[in-house]
């Protein structure tokens, strides 16, 4: 199962370093989602990301720096609904409910289903679906290895989310929790979680 982290929405000083660090241990992909941002801090970011990781970053906005900055693919949402005009190579795609699963993985690379359970990273943002809709939707074939577990991603549900057949977990509020950007000194926390992460997921 491939593990996909996610941004803060923010910037911070050592951002740059952790996500280094995580493609060295084996992050498959990393979302780079910066809403309401200036491009010149995305921009800044991937400057000082080694260029070798470029292909395994997706932007959610500013879809110009897919080929600026030779990146994965660019990731279509709420915000960011359509893709540029002759636009050719990786899109993934947001989708809250199974049937918006059902309707749209077939035209994307991959779909990131959410909240699977509730968010961390969002107050109030609570998961909808029961382990049985879960089941019911693998058995009937929706969730499969091009669709994304997002939402509440722990070390402690993470092997659910490999048993109910996605083929991937979006790491948010549980990994970049364990770094405290205003007071932490090291962030060897982040990467250790991440490691368990990794060991549990297989």
């Amino acid at each position: 199962m491939k593990l996909i982290a996610v941004t803060t929405p923010y910037f911070f000083i050592e951002e740059d370093k952790i996500i280094t660090a995580l493609f060295e241990e084996g992050l498959d992909i990393l979302h780079l989602r910066k809403p309401e941002t200036c491009a010149m801090y995305s921009e800044r970011l991937l400057s000082l990301i080694p260029q070798q990781y470029h292909k395994k970053i997706v932007t959610h906005e500013h879809f110009y720096m897919k080929e600026e900055f030779n990146l994965m693919g660019i990731h279509l949402n709420a915000r960011n609904s359509k893709e540029p005009e002759d636009y050719e190579g990786h899109v993934s795609c947001s989708c809250h409910s199974v049937e918006e699963v059902m309707l749209k993985k077939k035209f994307y690379d991959y779909v990131f289903m959410s909240p699977i359970f509730d968010s961390i990273s969002k107050e109030g943002y609570q998961s909808q679906y029961t382990p049985e809709d879960l089941r019911t939707a693998t058995k009937d074939g929706i969730i499969d290895k091009n669709v994304v577990a997002l939402g509440g991603i722990t070390s402690d549900n993470i092997l659910q989310v490999k048993d109910f057949g996605f083929g991937g977990a979006a790491l948010l509020g549980d990994l970049w929790g364990k770094f405290d950007y205003c007071n932490d000194q090291n962030y060897s926390a982040v990467i250790k979680h991440f490691r368990k992460l990794k060991e549990i997921a297989g």
